[in-house]
């Protein structure tokens, strides 16, 4: 398995945002979102390390951290995975994907929640979307909506309310880091009366510098 980076940070998004996790950030990834702040892991040819899944797990094992994050790029991708979350029935996993791929089969455990993104129209790969993985979302995973303009968070509120995602999973929208003033998202939840939904900020690029990696 191609892991770009392994880490001990907290996680900067999402229900556990604020909270420590070991991250598994996997090399490769199916999109090229306009806005993407993990590119480097795009590239499968280079600086990666060969991983098993019993040497991945050996490294979330010495950390002491009971929560996993598993990330890219887009893990789905990986040939081994469903090998790794077998060996990993003692954690709390969270596994952030693109939501270009279905999740389904990787549901096999109680212990594995997804963090699931829709593409909106500014990130240029919203054509990519696996539609059906809207309808299979639970209650213990999240949907995460980029936004990077007024255009992408009307695309949001249209997607959220055609599927319901608000009754059935836990929503979050989170603004381009200097594109989009969380401001204005705010006023549009409280205008609209969007009390189900939460805006999150990206705490990693708050707390260090904003292009520092392992964090």
């Amino acid at each position: 398995m191609k892991v770009i980076e392994k880490f001990i940070s907290i996680d900067g998004e999402g229900p556990t945002a604020g909270a420590l996790s070991v991250f598994i950030r996997f090399a490769g990834c199916n999109l090229r979102c306009a806005w993407c702040d993990t590119s480097y892991a795009w590239d499968t040819t280079q600086g990666y390390e060969e991983l098993t899944a019993a040497e991945i797990t050996d490294y979330i094992k010495s950390t002491g951290i009971e929560h996993v994050t598993i990330t890219g790029g887009e893990p789905l991708l990986q040939s081994g995975l469903i090998g790794l979350l077998s060996r990993l029935a003692d954690y709390e996993i969270h596994i952030e994907t693109n939501g270009s791929i279905p999740t389904e089969q990787f549901r096999i455990g109680k212990n594995i929640h997804f963090v699931i993104d829709y593409k909106l129209p500014d990130s240029g790969m919203e054509d990519r979307m696996h539609l059906p993985n809207l309808a299979s979302a639970r209650a213990n995973d999240a949907y995460k909506f980029v936004i990077a303009s007024e255009r992408d968070l009307d695309r949001a509120i249209e997607i959220i309310r055609k599927y319901h995602l608000d009754s059935t999973t836990q929503v979050y929208l989170s603004t381009v880091f200097g594109k989009m003033e969380p401001a204005k998202v705010v006023e549009r939840m409280k205008k609209e009366k969007l009390c189900s939904l939460k805006i999150q900020l990206q705490l990693h690029k708050y707390i260090w510098e904003p292009n520092m990696r392992n964090v």
